[in-house]
């Protein structure tokens, strides 16, 4: 089939299921940054702190959590997460395949100079390594005390998102890690985002320009919300609520 066997086929589906990691993450990231608007209005502390508070509170992190719930969201959210697999899988299969095809590990090869120029264009694997390791890690601190418990009945449920923000950023080193991650995750989402427009296309000289541009705000943004919440959360830990 074209799609799976030809260069641009490959890249197309690449781009596409990137598009999916980025509204995945754009939807999760104003989600938990509903947590520091909380923080501003004197409800995160307060909803962390009681567990009837937060059930029967109007803080915006809960009424984003429970949006979360919606059916609509429901069936959306694993969509996009599938779509986030597929990227982590195929980008796999992708540069075992290039690696194979060169006999041994080399950069990517690319027209464009702005992406021979680019440290995370030729070190695109890598990053997605380092990002897939501490989706791991990630995953063992959210989704299996929230999603987990409550759709398979493993582990220890646990309803208030406040409280566990503040547990697990109130480590100094744990919130160094997630800061690595960010960093992580924004070097590769940079890259990638106008590598998605060039492959569908928009690689003319005056749209990769504004491409570039409107991809770093986006990223930056994205990236932005996850740090302020792990500093947040880390600030209301250590030095607000005291837990």
């Amino acid at each position: 089939m074209f799609i799976f066997n030809s260069s641009i086929g490959k890249k197309f589906v690449q781009s596409i299921s990137g598009a999916f990691l980025i509204i995945f993450l754009l939807l999760h990231a104003t989600i938990n940054f509903f947590s520091v608007i909380d923080s501003f209005t004197g409800k995160f502390g307060i909803a962390a702190a009681d567990d009837k508070l937060f059930s029967a509170g109007d803080g915006l992190f809960k009424l984003g959590c429970d949006f979360m719930s919606t059916p609509v969201i429901s069936i959306m959210v694993p969509i996009l997460a599938l779509g986030f697999l597929v990227h982590i899988v195929y980008g796999c299969w992708l540069t075992a395949q290039n690696i194979s095809a060169r006999g041994g590990i080399k950069r990517y090869e690319v027209s464009s100079k702005a992406a021979t120029d680019s440290w995370s264009a030729k070190n695109m694997f890598i990053l997605g390594l380092v990002i897939l390791g501490l989706l791991v890690f990630h995953l063992t601190h959210f989704w299996a005390k929230m999603q987990l418990p409550e759709l398979f009945g493993i582990g220890t449920y646990e309803n208030n998102p406040y409280l566990l923000l503040m547990v697990t950023f109130k480590p100094w080193w744990m919130l160094l890690i997630y800061l690595v991650w960010f960093a992580a995750i924004w070097l590769h989402l940079v890259h990638g985002f106008w590598s998605m427009f060039q492959t569908i296309g928009w690689n003319s000289q005056v749209w990769f320009k504004r491409v570039k541009v409107i991809g770093v705000v986006v990223v930056s943004i994205i990236v932005f919300a996850f740090v302020a919440v792990a500093v947040n959360a880390f600030i209301q830990a250590n030095f607000i609520a005291c837990i």
